[in-house]
């Protein structure tokens, strides 16, 4: 299965902007489930300074700089990526380990789970209060497997809280959300995140797309597919394994992954400094388009 990405993200401003500096990281990485065959970044101005790189998680980062006088910034990204194989729920190896063992494993000296320590500590974004605590030990009783449990808190989110687009800001604190239950998929996330962490158990926020699929009979409209975000949790023998709060379902072949991080902090899609005095305005529009398919599109 192939899809296409486009994300565009365009910038008008009020007053002249004369030098900025970017980060983009828009580029989706290759792992087990997916193969980005090429990612082609288009700038407007075209930047003066233009380099490529890894951060710490190996997530694809494109540094640019432009030095002269512009009203517009454009950034468009291009890519497209081959699924490497149907997805569906499929349990990992060593679902019956429970999440104390998991717990314990990852909490040891070994060598080889050092790069999965440093998803256990909480960031500012990801601070569990009493309350995500308490809300947290529902889905994990003494015994419960971790992927079972970390399923239950999967629909459990998906049940208790309310999509609502514009009540939060990626500032809103995560007690917030907690109280008023709504928010969107960036918050979902990393309330999961808080849950599992406030048991020492290591988690990752997921950044990358979902593909929307119309109702039958309805022609797809252009860009309004969307950015969105899920966690993951660590299973040792089996790997990091995904779970979409927003949507009640272990990730398919409709979620596309770009990157990785603690937060959203360390996978910000489009992040810089500019020299201006005035306001601007955003447009940013996602269209994935599946151009080619070996199996039926199946819903969760």
């Amino acid at each position: 299965m192939y899809h296409k990405i486009l994300h565009k993200t365009d910038y008008t401003y009020q007053v002249p902007v004369s030098l900025c500096h970017n980060i983009i990281r828009l580029i989706p990485r290759s792992t087990n489930k997916q193969f980005c065959k090429r990612s082609v970044v288009t700038i407007s101005p075209e930047p003066e300074v233009l380099v490529e790189y890894e951060d710490f998680y190996g997530n694809k980062l494109v540094y640019f700089t432009i030095e002269k006088e512009h009203k517009k910034l454009s950034v468009h990204v291009l890519s497209e990526i081959e699924k490497l194989a149907p997805a569906k729920e499929r349990l990992p190896k060593n679902d019956l380990v429970s999440w104390e063992e998991v717990c314990r494993l990852t909490h040891t000296l070994t060598p080889e789970l050092l790069d999965v320590k440093q998803f256990i500590a909480a960031t500012q974004m990801t601070m569990a209060d009493e309350a995500i605590a308490a809300y947290a030990k529902e889905s994990f009783p003494a015994g419960m497997s971790l992927f079972q449990g970390a399923k239950n808190l999967m629909t459990r989110i998906f049940t208790d809280f309310k999509f609502q687009s514009g009540f939060t800001t990626i500032s809103t604190p995560l007690s917030v959300v907690m109280r008023e239950r709504k928010g969107v998929c960036q918050d979902f996330a990393h309330l999961a995140i808080a849950c599992l962490r406030s048991l020492g158990l290591p988690a990752r926020y997921v950044s990358g797309y979902i593909e929307t699929i119309p109702p039958p009979g309805v022609v797809k409209l252009i860009g309004v597919d969307a950015s969105h975000a899920w966690f993951s949790v660590y299973l040792p023998d089996s790997g990091w394994v995904d779970f979409d709060p927003t949507n009640n379902m272990i990730p398919s072949e409709r979620h596309i992954t770009i990157g990785w991080g603690r937060d959203y902090a360390d996978i910000t899609p489009l992040r810089g400094v500019i020299m201006s005095s005035g306001s601007h305005d955003l447009q940013v529009s996602v269209d994935v388009k599946r151009v080619w398919e070996g199996i039926q599109d199946r819903e969760s």
